[in-house]
């Protein structure tokens, strides 16, 4: 019994692990694509609090929310930010990745403002 909570100890940084792998990976092909001139805004992605009331049996106990900011130097308007959360949640492989990997929350966040847009990842599966 005090082996198998041990394994358990040892999952939990694989998991944390692979959840920064997909950020960081994410943060490359999104400088590669703004450099390069096929992305017109740069995208950063990072690992956010979350919305608890967005939790389900996969998400992690602490840090659930994955959160992209755009960098446009202005004010995004709601429907800007509506569309960079739909080009994510449009792709079923990449939210159930994101579920999979504990996250519940989808946050888009410009570098200017104080608003988002928030969507609970488990209902667009």
């Amino acid at each position: 019994m005090f082996d198998n909570t041990w394994n358990n100890i040892i999952d939990w940084f694989r998991d944390r692990s692979e959840r920064a792998k997909l950020v960081r990976s994410f943060n490359e092909s999104a400088r590669n694509s703004f450099v390069a001139g096929i992305a017109p805004t740069l995208l950063k992605a990072s690992i956010s609090k979350g919305e608890s009331l967005y939790r389900h049996q996969f998400s992690n106990w602490l840090n659930s929310g994955y959160r992209i900011q755009a960098f446009t130097g202005r004010i995004l308007t709601k429907d800007e930010l509506i569309h960079i959360g739909k080009v994510i949640l449009d792709d079923s492989v990449l939210v159930r990745r994101l579920i999979v990997l504990g996250f519940d929350t989808l946050e888009i966040h410009g570098d200017a403002g104080t608003y988002g847009c928030r969507w609970q990842l488990r209902s667009c599966q």
